[in-house]
């Protein structure tokens, strides 16, 4: 089933040399957030509840210990996560979302099951393109 509906994007100023957005729409805002590898799947994992870093790092095959402390220090930059840090020795992190990171869930949730329903229709096009211009992408 194809989707044929038209999305316009908001307009909160005139066009101008840009498109209709000056900037964007906010969409480099949520990329320059949630663009790289590992954000996305740190905020769903913490949308399970608060996390010791060792736990993220278990629940994430694949990410180093490098690349998660700083996927997590730009999530507590933007506002979207909070670290605690207990004084016991050794020291105890744990990381949990904040009321922005929670607001930005639903949004993440939405994708997410937008990515679900589509899956397949996606792959069919995919081959179709495939086939069509082979060897192209």
């Amino acid at each position: 089933m194809t989707d044929t509906r038209t999305w316009a994007l908001p307009q909160t100023e005139p066009a101008g040399d840009h498109g209709p957005c000056e900037d964007d729409c906010g969409i480099r805002d949520v990329l320059d957030r949630l663009g790289d590898r590992w954000s996305v799947l740190v905020l769903v994992e913490l949308t399970k509840g608060v996390r010791r870093f060792g736990t993220l790092k278990t629940a994430l095959p694949g990410i180093s210990q490098r690349m998660l402390t700083v996927t997590t220090k730009r999530l507590i930059r933007d506002g979207l996560v909070e670290r605690t840090v207990y004084p016991t020795i050794p020291p105890q992190t744990d990381y949990r979302l904040t009321p922005m990171g929670e607001s930005l869930s639903g949004a993440i949730a939405y994708l997410a099951d937008w990515s679900r329903r589509h899956k397949s229709a996606i792959a069919v096009a995919q081959l179709e393109f495939d086939l069509e211009h082979p060897g192209e992408l």
